[in-house]
């Protein structure tokens, strides 16, 4: 697994017990060890009105994370683009490239991040403006290269290369993605139901362009590592109980963990969490370095991204540590 890039996700979440100024805290230090140990970037995603996810201004929180560490790339995944105006996100990025050069990443999204309510209440009446997200996609480009037919120009932002990624669960996302010529991240840690077929279209579709020649294969799974499987499989019920909540729709801020899963979720919620929870990997050095191991040979991505909902600080970091000591072997 040598020659694969490995990367992070952080969604600052909140941990029961804690503020949400430790979480940012914390996000700081797991990216300065994400530095430290080889990773290649570290993205924020965007979320709303969620009560443990604390990343939804997002490019703040990116320009936070560059201004405390030198080298690692760090970015959205992602920027909501129908959120948001093509040109505001322009002018918000090319500040973060120009103060960061040559290390910030763009990942865009086409979901809300969010319920329908929140999202009237970010995007008014542009409601229908998801249908618009390849036009919004060629706007970011047209503004970027300094070209945009309606003579406006983005500044800062015009002239900057900034890679452009597309993020997405669906074919849809995958076909965007290949007619553009883009890399493709696939949000495999919560919604895996397409991703193999998703990253095929995408393969089978790819339209060589300026940004990228070959098809580039991003996927974000979940990591829970530790010094034994036992141990990685009890703190990896708070990930466990975290789902529950988002099947359930009573979202909780990230909980302990607790010895057993039993009386704590029913069949059903066990199931769907399960099902969202497939492209997990919970272990020891050695299980998670196997499985991935098989997991990267058997998709032939390019990249692998981490996310890791682990209550104690002490315990994610040691399961980054371990992460990538496992991607090194």
């Amino acid at each position: 697994m040598t020659s694969i890039k490995y990367s992070v996700l952080d969604l600052a979440t909140v941990v029961e017990g804690h503020t949400i100024a430790d979480s940012f805290s914390g996000s700081v230090a797991n990216a300065q060890q994400a530095e430290s140990l080889g990773y290649t970037r570290y993205w924020f995603a965007e979320h709303h009105n969620m009560i443990n996810v604390a990343s939804s201004a997002t490019s703040l929180l990116i320009g936070h994370i560059a201004g405390h560490t030198s080298t690692i790339r760090v970015g959205s995944g992602g920027i909501m683009l129908p959120n948001h105006s093509p040109l505001v996100v322009a002018e918000q990025f090319g500040t973060l490239e120009t103060l960061y050069p040559g290390r910030i990443d763009l990942g865009l999204g086409r979901a809300p991040g969010t319920d329908q309510t929140t999202a009237f209440a970010i995007r008014g009446e542009n409601m229908n403006s998801a249908f618009h997200f390849p036009r919004d996609v060629e706007a970011l480009q047209y503004y970027f290269a300094g070209d945009h037919p309606n003579g406006v120009n983005a500044i800062p932002g015009e002239g900057l290369d900034i890679p452009i990624w597309i993020l997405g669960s669906s074919l849809d996302s995958a076909r965007l993605a290949a007619e553009k010529g883009l890399p493709y991240a696939f949000a495999s840690h919560f919604a895996p139901t397409y991703f193999l077929q998703a990253i095929d279209l995408y393969r089978k579709t790819f339209k060589p362009s300026l940004h990228l020649q070959e098809p580039y294969v991003l996927a974000c799974v979940n990591v829970v590592a530790a010094d034994t499987d036992d141990e990685a499989n009890y703190l990896a019920t708070s990930l466990q109980r975290l789902f529950k909540g988002i099947i359930t729709g009573r979202r909780q801020l990230l909980p302990p963990p607790v010895e057993s899963m039993d009386g704590i979720w029913s069949p059903y919620e066990r199931e769907a969490a399960m099902q969202m929870l497939t492209y997990s990997f919970i272990g020891s050095k050695a299980t998670i370095a196997n499985e991935l191991n098989a997991f990267i040979k058997n998709t032939g991505i390019n990249e692998l991204m981490a996310t890791s909902h682990i209550y104690s600080q002490d315990a994610k970091l040691k399961s980054y540590r371990l992460l990538a000591e496992a991607m090194n072997t």
